[in-house]
């Protein structure tokens, strides 16, 4: 019988750590995004309450992410033509 060997080859990843700036949100930034989310929410008829909303269906919460993406692109497009 022939023993055959396998070679084990292993990948390193670069040593320097891959910078990311720390961006903080503030106060204002974080109220205006949450009337944005409460206002998404009612566009598509979901009734979000403040606070924590674990209670949602992906489904429920995926259709708010998606009505304000559609809305930041709207805004971008129309920024854009002037």
């Amino acid at each position: 019988m022939k023993k055959t060997t396998t070679t084990k080859t292993t990948t390193t990843r670069s040593s320097q750590p891959k910078s990311t700036p720390s961006v903080q949100p503030t106060a204002q930034g974080r109220d205006t995004l949450e009337r944005f989310k409460m206002e998404a929410a009612s566009e598509v008829g979901v009734q979000l309450k403040n606070g924590y909303n674990g209670n949602l269906t992906s489904k429920q919460a995926g259709a708010i992410g998606g009505q304000m993406v559609k809305k930041m692109i709207d805004s971008y497009k129309k920024g854009n033509k002037s």
